[in-house]
């Protein structure tokens, strides 16, 4: 039984070493940066459409989700996007994509909006709505009398 042991223990060296030494000089991969492909970006994005006209939500989403990963700079898309998945209850992750949105396109006027509306009334996170409400009105140069109740409304509430 001894000799047995002290078999089994040696093959399991072995083994280890062979795995190992399998394993020495191997580069370490980097993950590929995101590829942009605007051209195909567009396509896709004409496929959620016609999706989404047709009544097909998910495989609108599916199609401007690929859109989006292949050109994050296309605010339409990013806002289409958002807007279905604030319709599927992915409130969290329609801000985090608007948030994107933003971060690529900071003057588009819509993406704020959106942001805003969800984060106040979905996330209940008041001061980044506030926030996110008051670019707009700057990015819009009107005078919206609804978004400058809600202004009012959230600055009263977070006093």
């Amino acid at each position: 039984m001894a000799r047995y042991n002290r078999l089994k223990s040696t093959l399991v060296w072995i083994l280890l070493l062979v795995l190992l030494g399998g394993c020495a000089g191997q580069a370490v991969q980097e993950p590929e940066p995101a590829q942009t492909n605007p051209e195909l970006a567009r396509s896709f994005a004409r496929e959620g459409q016609l999706a989404l006209e047709q009544g097909r939500r998910n495989a609108a989403a599916e199609a401007w989700q690929k859109a989006v990963e292949l050109d994050p700079g296309n605010a339409v898309v990013v806002n289409n996007l958002a807007l279905v998945m604030k319709d599927q209850h992915r409130f969290a992750e329609a801000a985090k994509l608007l948030e994107t949105g933003i971060s690529n396109s900071p003057e588009v006027a819509e993406l704020h909006y959106n942001l805003a509306v969800i984060a106040e009334l979905y996330l209940l996170e008041l001061d980044r709505a506030l926030t996110h409400y008051n670019r707009y009105r700057v990015l819009t140069e009107e005078d919206d009398q609804l978004v400058t109740g809600w202004i009012a409304d959230l600055e009263r509430r977070l006093q």
